[in-house]
């Protein structure tokens, strides 16, 4: 790709939160370190959701002290709540996600209030982020479908991003929660974002349910996307969003975008890395690179 965009790999909240296992604040930081050491621009590490309905992220506030200052640069941390951005930049966290559904009937089940509640405290949330130093995204999740009500109006999407109380954030992620967006979907939506808001960074994250989610990133990005979001193997899914499978494979996406420090060899040990990870949680690979890496053919220098 000649257009310039970011990877941010989000294993380590959003691949983890429907295993329900919690890894250990060492494992985390690990992993995070060899991604982070294998040239993977940003990672998403945690989220400040209660322990009790989301157990992987328990230690969230354990991985952000264990890291350095240059780490969680390039590190960030979800949220729902002016609270937990509090929390989170207390511990160090220099990016925020402030994350809230398009749908109401999904922000509900998801963290308990509706659309218009959430975007009520958003300026006090841009506010305690604004002190901390620390950067916002506004996630927007189900910005194409919701579990429970079906299709969502773009203008919906549309409205939320132009609101004058998105003022003070520094990109808006448009969210595929249930993978069933299309590319000329996603490429309609994030024009149209563009045009309302063309000072905020945007932010694509993709689920691979319907098996859209490589063709979805790569619209996503020439629509003018700046960062997308994968999870390794495919790893994740929502737990309050019925039908949503795994991520959009980081594995797949590398293989397709092949940014200029990817080699051979590194692309082989995020794959091993996955392969690992994966094997320890008891879940499946469902990245077809890393299942093409491991061909027996020795003329295709991917083959691992």
């Amino acid at each position: 790709m000649t257009t310039p965009v970011r990877l941010r790999d989000v294993t380590l909240r959003d691949g983890l939160q429907l295993t329900g296992k919690l890894l250990d604040t060492d494992t985390k930081v690990r992993l995070a370190r060899v991604l982070l050491d294998a040239g993977i621009d940003e990672l998403e590490i945690g989220a400040m959701a209660r322990p009790d309905l989301v157990p992987p992220m328990a230690n969230t506030l354990e991985v952000i002290k264990v890291l350095t200052p240059e780490e969680r640069q390039r590190c960030w941390v979800w949220t729902a709540t002016p609270r937990g951005i509090a929390r989170a930049v207390e511990a160090g966290a220099q990016n925020l996600e402030y994350c809230l559904s398009v749908s109401d009937a999904h922000n509900r089940a998801n963290v308990g209030r509706t659309t218009a509640q959430s975007m009520a405290v958003l300026p006090e949330a841009v506010d305690i982020a604004a002190l901390g130093g620390a950067r916002l995204q506004l996630t927007l999740a189900t910005a194409f479908t919701c579990p429970y009500r079906g299709a969502v109006d773009p203008q919906r999407v549309v409205d939320l991003v132009g609101d004058s109380r998105t003022a003070g954030i520094t990109s808006v992620a448009l969210c595929d929660t249930l993978g069933q967006a299309t590319p000329d979907q996603v490429r309609q939506l994030i024009s149209r974002v563009r045009e309302v808001a063309p000072e905020h960074e945007i932010v694509f994250h993709g689920h691979d349910t319907w098996g859209l989610g490589v063709a979805n990133t790569m619209a996503a990005i020439q629509a003018g996307a700046a960062m997308v979001d994968g999870a390794l193997g495919g790893l994740g899914g929502c737990p309050f969003a019925p039908g949503a499978s795994g991520n959009t494979s980081t594995e797949d996406l590398l293989f397709a975008l092949q940014p200029s420090w990817l080699t051979p060899a590194v692309f082989s040990d995020i794959v091993t890395a996955g392969g690992q990870i994966l094997a320890r949680l008891g879940e499946p690979n469902r990245s077809r690179a890393a299942e093409g890496a491991r061909s027996t053919t020795d003329v295709f220098p991917w083959v691992t």
